[in-house]
């Protein structure tokens, strides 16, 4: 009787939870932060209800995890355009040194803090798997609202997320061998399925939506390209996954989310006659459920280690980002940049894609254990980042250095 009372209790705080990120949705001043309260409804309902995170109709959910990464990554790419790529030219040593801080502070960072709590091997290599990813897209929000040189963090953002498929295994082989047994070559083929093809795809979806020089406002161009992308995924679709190389699955998301894109363009532009931002406001909804249900698949699964560990993790993963801003930020000014521009590089350096992470522990590594460091950071990096965001806006310098 007393576990049919808590379990009552534990299920009216989940709605509790639901109810208020919803509202905080509406507020402008808390909106930043509902997704993080999203993020603590999915928890404790998975931690309440395992097994509505578990199998649907004989489906194990833990399948949607790398889709869903890659639909996230898909509506990255729609955010850059080859300029963010190409820029790097323009203004190379910031970058240099952004993406040289991105890759040695935060694995070895990660490392160390694994080392320092004694966690177990799995989840040992998912401290360090979370340093050795990437920057991830929400800096960029960050650096805006901080008023930081945003098109230097997108520009981060990008040439570190192209590097990823060489450096993240690099560094997990160095670093995480001793936990794990590391896969260098498919652990790169998986970085390239499930975020560089989705991400290029995205790149030619922000080509439909914002250039094209008017020929995709045409009514017959568009439908015509869509329907070929939805074709082409569906051919793609049928071929053996053996023949493509292991990245049959980002072919298929990224062929038929242009299709979609196009589609919906078509839709919003010549029936609906919606607002032209359509995509940009779809997308942080699409993408902040996408990362809810993984981490309630996660959670759910590993419910037991995260009672035993939460704490621990949690701290460690408060204390993994904060160094990489700090460490970050020294670094870049003792290496010679800009006020704004370390504040640039500290955002990007200590906010990582825990998405990806969290893909390549359940998918390459294949360890739901390993799942739970980026589980936890990527929500802690949105709450210490909206923070920093607030103090940095309120302290713009002035003067020569910048």
């Amino acid at each position: 009787m007393q576990g049919e009372s808590l379990s009552t209790m534990a299920t009216l705080l989940v709605i509790a939870l639901a109810l208020a990120a919803a509202a905080m949705m509406r507020q402008r001043a808390l909106k930043s932060y509902a997704f993080t309260v999203w993020v603590f409804a999915f928890v404790a309902a998975a931690l309440v209800h395992p097994r509505w995170f578990g199998t649907w109709f004989g489906f194990d959910l833990k399948y949607l995890i790398v889709p869903l990464i890659q639909i996230i990554m898909f509506g990255m790419g729609t955010t850059l355009s080859l300029a963010d790529f190409t820029r790097v030219l323009a203004v190379p040593y910031p970058v240099f040194v952004g993406v040289l801080a991105q890759y040695l502070v935060m694995p070895f960072v990660g490392f160390g803090l694994a080392s320092l709590f004694g966690f177990e091997p799995e989840i040992a290599a998912g401290v360090v798997l979370i340093g050795s990813a990437p920057g991830g897209v929400a800096s960029n929000v960050i650096s805006y609202l901080a008023r930081c040189n945003v098109a230097l963090s997108v520009t981060m953002t990008a040439v570190s997320t192209l590097l990823s498929p060489l450096m993240t295994p690099l560094m997990m082989k160095l670093l995480a061998g001793r936990y794990l047994s590391i896969d260098f070559t498919r652990m790169m083929i998986d970085i390239f399925n499930m975020i560089v093809v989705p991400i290029l795809a995205g790149l030619v979806a922000n080509r439909v939506l914002y250039g094209g020089g008017g020929v995709f406002k045409r009514v017959r161009v568009l439908l015509a390209f869509s329907l070929v992308f939805l074709g082409t995924a569906l051919g793609v679709g049928m071929i053996p996954s053996a023949s493509l190389g292991g990245l049959k699955g980002g072919l298929v998301v990224g062929f038929a989310m242009v299709g979609v894109v196009g589609i919906t363009k078509l839709i919003m532009d010549h029936v609906v006659r919606g607002a032209g931002n359509w995509m940009d406001r779809a997308l942080p909804v699409v993408s902040m459920a996408a990362i809810c249900c993984i981490i309630g698949v996660i959670t759910a699964r590993s419910s037991e280690d995260l009672k035993r560990v939460g704490l621990a993790l949690l701290a460690a993963a408060t204390m993994h980002n904060l160094l990489g801003y700090l460490l970050g930020y020294h670094l870049s000014r003792a290496l010679g940049l800009s006020l704004i521009d370390a504040r640039t590089v500290a955002v990007e350096v200590g906010m990582q894609n825990g998405g990806m992470a969290t893909g390549l522990a359940m998918n390459t590594l294949e360890s739901a254990k390993a799942a739970l460091a980026p589980a936890i950071f990527g929500p802690w990096q949105n709450v210490s980042g909206s923070i920093l965001a607030t103090w940095w806006r309120r302290r713009v310098p002035k003067g020569k250095d910048d």
